[in-house]
């Protein structure tokens, strides 16, 4: 067993192994949005680079357009996974590497870099690290311009809730995800959601997820959890003008001391946590509170 090898095995969160994998493949989603967008920016004989690949689609839709890829992932089982699924679908137009998205640096300049190492509320995944890691290595022994990044941007919202935690009469706080489309009957919006972040990746990237927010209460309720609503912005596109959007699974942290509230009052929702730290992390300082001037 290689270093890459036994440093993983624990699998840590942002590490995906092979067992689920197929969730990410089934999403139906996510793969339609990212197979437009890398149509939208990826042309023949293009460079491409696919940090932290996983079984390796999105470098399956790079290569279908024409691009000379290279897929980089570590978890050696996912990565064996992808070398033999690529080879069978494109034959040598992906070159598959078993190393560390964070580390690795191409010897020659690329045109793209595609990088889905995301969760809602840029929690528990690298992609922050990944990205910032990779600008500066780049720029300092490749140099400039910078490839384009897919995705290209993102924008984060906030949402006081109040959630239904009660199961068969068995009441549990803990963290739900939904997914965006679907009726969600045990939540109810006590105000519209706001936007606490937004930036591209080709930008100075934050580190921290940080929010202080003052909502309008639209209707009576008990504020017991915050809703964390991502987008992602997988390709700006200009014909005609707009974006191919992944808009992730909203995710729903209970809140430690829940306030009531009426009709009209101000509802302050605050947090501050690293990008790529635990839910807990986020759970653990997320607080709320009703300023007392509104009453």
């Amino acid at each position: 067993m290689d270093g890459l090898d036994a440093e993983y095995t624990g699998f840590p969160a942002d590490v995906i192994p092979l067992q689920y994998q197929a969730l990410l493949l089934g999403d139906d989603r996510r793969m339609s949005a990212f197979a437009e967008a890398i149509t939208r920016t990826v042309s023949r004989g293009m460079r491409v680079l696919d940090l932290g690949a996983g079984t390796g689609v999105l470098s399956f839709f790079a290569a279908r357009e024409g691009a000379t890829v290279t897929a980089i992932e570590r978890e050696p089982r996912v990565c064996a996974t992808a070398q033999a699924a690529l080879a069978a679908a494109v034959g040598d137009a992906v070159r598959v590497l078993h190393a560390d998205a964070r580390d690795y640096l191409p010897q020659e300049p690329v045109d793209v870099v595609m990088c889905e190492m995301l969760h809602v509320g840029l929690l528990r995944e690298r992609q922050i690290e990944v990205i910032n890691s990779f600008k500066r290595r780049y720029l300092r022994h490749i140099g400039g311009p910078l490839p384009r990044f897919l995705p290209e941007a993102c924008v984060q919202a906030a949402q006081p809730v109040e959630q239904d935690f009660t199961y068969f009469g068995y009441t549990v706080p803990a963290p739900v995800f939904q997914v965006p489309e679907s009726v969600q009957p045990r939540t109810v919006e006590l105000a519209a959601p706001q936007v606490f972040q937004q930036f591209f990746y080709a930008d100075p990237l934050p580190t921290r997820c940080a929010a202080d927010l003052t909502f309008v209460a639209e209707r009576p309720g008990v504020v017991n959890a915050v809703r964390l609503i991502t987008k992602n912005l997988l390709a700006l596109v200009y014909d005609p003008p707009g974006s191919v959007d992944w808009m992730m699974n909203y995710l729903v942290v209970p809140v430690t001391q829940p306030v009531e509230v009426l009709t009209g009052d101000e509802v302050r929702v605050r947090f501050d946590y690293p990008c790529g730290a635990e839910i807990t992390a986020l759970a653990d300082v997320l607080r709320v509170n009703v300023p007392a001037h509104t009453r």
